[in-house]
């Protein structure tokens, strides 16, 4: 029986080592202590590059797709169930942030200025988006593109951030507004 253990523990590790050089070969970098639930799905879709430092969890259906972008997550994160962070023009998050269910990050929009071209056809706009270190972004948030959330930030839930976060301040809202310094 305790071999059996063993061997199970050490095919686990094996099949994780698999699974993490799979990913390298995609230009995926995740560190080996990252947790990935099955049903998360990190792709570096159209070019792009991911990397995911130590200690990062990334639960159930998340979605980490580069889109021909960058995204970085750093040490000790927590992305929680059903998020979606894209790459598009970027996206870096910092160390000890937490991001609960089914947020949105996506540095980019559409461009919808020519009224007789498909929105589809009119290309996008991408600057790119900074989350700092210790961040929590609650449940349900959308961070739009070109915004920076700086160290130590609160965002309520269900917030809309199409502005910068100043560092130790608490925000929400739809448009996101000032709510007070922590």
């Amino acid at each position: 029986m305790h071999m059996v253990r063993k061997f199970k523990t050490f095919a686990r590790g094996l099949l994780k080592s698999y699974k993490l050089n799979q990913y390298a070969k995609r230009n995926i970098f995740i560190h080996p202590s990252v947790y990935i639930a099955k049903s998360a799905l990190i792709e570096t879709r159209n070019g792009g590059k991911i990397a995911i430092d130590e200690g990062t969890e990334i639960m159930e259906g998340v979605l980490v797709l580069s889109y021909g972008g960058t995204i970085t997550i750093g040490k000790r994160c927590s992305i929680n169930p059903y998020t979606i962070l894209n790459g598009h023009g970027g996206l870096t998050i910092g160390d000890d942030v937490l991001i609960a269910s089914a947020t949105m990050i996506i540095p980019s929009n559409h461009n919808f200025q020519d009224l007789d071209e498909p929105i589809r056809l009119q290309g996008e706009t991408k600057k790119g988006i900074n989350i700092q270190n210790n961040v929590w972004i609650a449940h349900g948030c959308s961070i739009l593109d070109g915004v920076t959330i700086e160290s130590g930030a609160v965002i309520a839930a269900g917030s809309v951030v199409n502005k910068n976060v100043a560092a130790n301040t608490i925000v929400g809202g739809v448009p996101m507004k000032f709510i007070k310094n922590r």
